[in-house]
């Protein structure tokens, strides 16, 4: 192998390996766990970087046969190209950061030993996500996310809600999965190989492509959280806010989203794909941003926010911009995890999750503060941050399938994304504007107490506004590192679209060097400006509330939570009770019957015994009953 290839099979082997390594410890080796935790992200960081140093333009691929059914393929294989490192770079320094944090957010965690190795494994996963080059590699990766998702959402046993939690992201995305399963079955029994390059090289018939295409689609809905297999993810808030972040930001939900782009050669001969994937990307780009602007819980805002921005992801991948929606996950990947890092530390140091329960932190979280506005200004697309180029980016690629048809999608998906993209700019900074006021702005909305300072996992969603606090603060050093190494990129991404290696790594146009954009730049305005006029009016009061009737239905996101409860749920238990009952009453009735039955023969045999009936009367006796019976039956039968 070259080095590049080297490389790339290090890129999961390594944090594998410390993971395996880190389960095997005593629970209480927290040390030990967390060197090896950091030491494994560090060392995927560094192969990462070496692989955008060392790889060449256009694809590596290396390949190992691993299992053949009868000529079906599956190989231990790589397929590598710039946007694979800098995917990579992006997992390893968000896993790195979630890594360094959580030594001292959960300081006092008596399960730290196994939370840390899950983080290792959930990083190998993505990392071998990126990597693959075999189907069947992709989906080992996939599916162990999924595993590590349930274990890390529900770590915090404290919580009621944390169990349930982890319960619906595991379920809910495992019915996307099943989807995604048959796709790449279809995939490589057409095509006669698992392996990525044979698969695109393949000539499939019209249909059969697109209904694999439809099928992997599901497998993207859950993973990425599009409409309607999204409701996992604003309820994976019950899981500690670093594992929020590296959720949020760079494995599970941007899983989806990378294999797309991964085969999206074979998407553009589906344009029916495509065109279902443009309008779950509205949907969800929508939802996500209305869901955001009426919620309390500072990390629920984040979630929908999440949910809002995959939506403009899959958008640009609807409109035929792969490199659009890549540098998109890169951006949002550093903001996002800068953004969820940086709201653990005002938890940690307030209290509560409610923004209800906050205000006025400016000052005593100078650096929480200006952290946070950054990620915020990228959230919202204030220039030159990230977030303008990239999701700004967007909206170009966007329009010009609308107005000029350009990609394979039809015109009409490229006006659906535009205008619903325009909209999201708008609820975007509203939502972002409202966060940075109602959290450190104007007066402390919390009655000042001593508060335990080992309470490093976060208070449950549930927590009341009145909930004591102590003084509030900046974090110490393990959490304010990572939260300033965050805003690094957050920043500097943005001017990185005019160095031209990372353009064309991305395989960026020039429609990412456009000056500013006067209507999404007005949007922006126009947003943050209804958030701050609402907020000065009356500083006290939720800006939220001037969504009037409104504000519950996107409180609740239209309730589509309580219909899937209805419409799925219920009706899936109903049958599992009636499935119980059968199995108690009839299958379990026959067999106990038949048990008690052989038993009373045996007791009516075992009396007469006793009473001194020869046996060979018995054996006459027994011998008539059963050809008594024999003829019943064949006279029925007759």
């Amino acid at each position: 192998m070259t080095g590049a290839q080297t490389l790339g099979a290090l890129l999961p082997t390594v944090p594998f390996g410390l993971a395996l390594v880190g389960l095997l410890l005593p629970q209480r080796s927290r040390a030990v766990a967390a060197g090896l935790g950091i030491t494994g992200a560090a060392a995927a960081l560094v192969c990462a970087v070496a692989l955008a140093i060392t790889i060449d333009h256009g694809i590596t691929e290396s390949a190992a046969e691993w299992i053949d059914f009868g000529g079906l393929s599956v190989t231990l294989s790589v397929r590598l190209d710039p946007a694979t490192a800098l995917v990579a770079i992006a997992v390893a320094v968000v896993a790195l950061a979630v890594q360094v944090y959580s030594v001292g957010y959960l300081h006092d965690d008596d399960r730290y030993a196994p939370y840390a190795a899950q983080i290792s494994l959930f990083t190998a996963a993505m990392l071998l996500v990126v990597v693959a080059g075999d189907l069947i590699m992709l989906l080992v990766g996939w599916e162990v996310m999924g595993i590590c998702s349930y274990l890390l959402i529900g770590h915090d046993r404290r919580l009621p809600e944390a169990p349930a939690a982890a319960v619906k992201a595991f379920l809910v995305t495992r019915v996307g999965d099943v989807g995604f399963l048959l796709g790449i079955v279809v995939l490589g029994v057409s095509a006669g190989s698992f392996r990525i390059s044979d698969v695109l090289a393949h000539d499939f018939s019209p249909g059969t492509l697109t209904a694999a295409c439809l099928l992997l689609l599901a497998g993207v809905a859950g993973k990425s959280a599009q409409f309607p297999l999204h409701t996992w993810l604003p309820d994976a808030m019950a899981g500690p806010t670093p594992i929020s972040a590296l959720i949020h930001a760079a494995t599970m939900v941007a899983a989806g989203i990378y294999a797309v782009t991964r085969l999206f050669p074979l998407f553009e001969r589906a344009p029916a794909a495509l065109a279902v994937l443009g309008v779950m990307a509205a949907v969800t780009l929508l939802l996500g941003a209305l869901a955001a602007t009426a919620q309390d819980d500072i990390k629920r805002v984040l979630a929908w926010s999440t949910v809002s921005q995959l939506g403009y992801m899959a958008g640009a991948l609807a409109v035929g911009s792969p490199p659009a929606a890549l540098f998109h996950l890169l951006s949002h990947a550093a903001f996002k995890a800068l953004l969820f890092l940086a709201a653990g530390a005002v938890i940690h140091s307030v209290g509560s999750n409610l923004m209800s329960a906050m205000g006025g932190l400016r000052r005593p979280m100078p650096v929480t503060f200006w952290c946070t506005a950054i990620g915020l200004g990228a959230l919202a697309g204030v220039p030159p941050l990230a977030g303008f180029w990239s999701k700004d980016g967007i909206l170009v690629v966007a329009e010009q399938a609308a107005r000029h048809h350009t990609g394979p999608a039809a015109a009409w998906v490229g006006w659906l994304v535009w205008i619903a993209g325009l909209v999201g700019v708008g609820l975007t900074a509203w939502y972002a504007a409202r966060l940075l006021l109602r959290t450190f702005l104007g007066a402390s909305r919390a009655q000042t107490h001593p508060m335990d300072e080992s309470a490093g996992i976060d208070a449950p969603a549930t927590t009341p506004a009145h909930t004591p606090v102590g003084t509030p603060h900046d974090p110490p050093g393990l959490l304010r590192w990572p939260v300033l190494l965050l805003a690094v990129p957050s920043v500097a991404l943005g001017f990185a679209v005019f160095v031209a290696p990372f353009r064309s790594a991305l395989a960026l146009d020039e429609a990412h060097l456009d000056a500013f954009l006067i209507i999404p730049v007005a949007l922006l305005l126009l947003g943050a400006g209804l958030a701050w006029w609402r907020w000065r009016a009356d500083p006290a009061a939720d800006p939220a509330t001037g969504l009037g009737p409104l504000r519950p239905a996107f409180a609740r996101a239209f309730w589509l939570d309580e219909v899937q409860h209805a419409l799925v749920v219920r009706p899936v238990r109903a049958l599992g009770r009636l499935a119980r009952r059968i199995d108690e009453t009839v299958v379990d009735g026959a067999v106990e019957g038949t048990g008690r039955g052989t038993t009373g023969l045996g007791g009516g045999l075992d009396l007469l015994h006793r009473a001194g009936v020869p046996r060979a009367v018995v054996a006459v006796l027994a011998g008539a009953l059963l050809l008594g019976i024999a003829a019943v039956a064949l006279g029925g039968s007759a």
